[in-house]
């Protein structure tokens, strides 16, 4: 009976989370297209840290509980549920076209911080200093938004001059945005505590735990955003979510739970030879597939789905 009562209390935080996101999301969209962002810039930025906050949350309350390995396989097992599942099955529904921008720039940049991250790893521990540095390093990321989107040189007055809203559309979005964010929360604390007596019950490492259930629970609010956005032919949201999320999963996320660590975030053998390495071989498929083919065919999507089987097959 006590572990019927988990698994319900795990779902209801997964489906608090997933309703929170929801409603975050709309909020979110619907303020950035009031002042005229383009919609890479919106699903880089505004969208991907809407859909990154149960990462975020589980993450840092994980960490803040001395659940190094839940924060750090929620992370990591997020970035590969991003790439490997959200993107293949997006492009095997619909090839996603790479559309001009800073893909490359954006793409070699999460490659990039992933490393960086993996160096901080390799002597098996996240330390204070290293996680300011990683929150550091989304400045970076920030700066090369905001360069995009003044090269673009949308005329953003000409939309807010268009944009009509009532204070009822004010007001209901600033609601959305409150509860969506306080849902999340809710959800986080529920999915930690859960997940953790789930490893205890089925005697199950709770890095396995994290890397499976958390990371894909937390991955929902990525999936729909980008499966919407790809059958709505907007892939510069679904990809520019992907890679935005997946960058603040790397600096904020990560730096944010060695910040609130007592002792820094403690890094497995698991995580540095099976899971970062995974990581990064479908980051880099995903990367030069859109440089170079300026698109994520169906037979990228059917690998990417395979690899995350594979994936799967071994943690279990």
């Amino acid at each position: 009976m006590d572990t019927v009562i988990v698994f319900v209390i795990f779902f209801i935080g997964l489906l608090t989370i997933v309703k929170g996101g929801d409603l975050f999301v709309d909020a979110a969209i619907w303020m950035a297209k009031k002042t005229g962002i383009p919609s890479m810039v919106i699903g880089a930025t505004i969208v991907s840290i809407a859909t990154t906050l149960p990462e975020f949350f589980v993450s840092t309350v994980a960490s803040n509980e001395g659940h190094s390995d839940i924060a750090i396989g929620n992370v990591i097992g997020s970035i590969i549920c991003n790439i490997a599942f959200v993107i293949g099955l997006c492009s095997c529904i619909k090839p996603i076209k790479i559309k001009k921008g800073l893909f490359n720039v954006k793409g070699f940049m999460m490659i990039g911080y992933l490393i960086i991250f993996y160096i901080f790893a390799r002597n098996g521990i996240v330390t204070f200093k290293e996680g300011f540095i990683l929150l550091a390093l989304f400045l970076f990321f920030i700066i090369i938004n905001i360069l995009e989107f003044r090269v673009r040189g949308e005329n953003t007055e000409k939309i807010k001059k268009e944009s009509v809203h009532s204070k009822k559309d004010i007001i209901l979005n600033i609601v959305k945005f409150i509860l969506g964010a306080w849902f999340i929360v809710i959800g986080a604390h529920m999915l930690v505590d859960s997940g953790v007596k789930i490893a205890r019950i089925f005697k199950i490492p709770q890095q396995v735990v994290s890397l499976t259930l958390l990371a894909v629970g937390t991955s929902l609010p990525e999936l729909v955003t980008s499966v919407a956005a790809v059958i709505k032919d907007e892939e510069n949201i679904s990809v520019g979510n992907i890679i935005g999320a997946n960058i603040l999963n790397l600096t904020i996320v990560l730096g944010s739970s060695a910040l609130v660590s007592d002792n820094g975030l403690f890094i497995s053998d698991q995580t540095l030879y099976l899971d970062i390495p995974i990581a990064l071989l479908v980051m880099t498929i995903f990367v030069f597939s859109g440089a170079i083919k300026k698109e994520i065919d169906r037979k990228s999507g059917l690998l990417f789905l395979t690899i995350y089987i594979i994936y799967l097959i071994i943690l279990f």
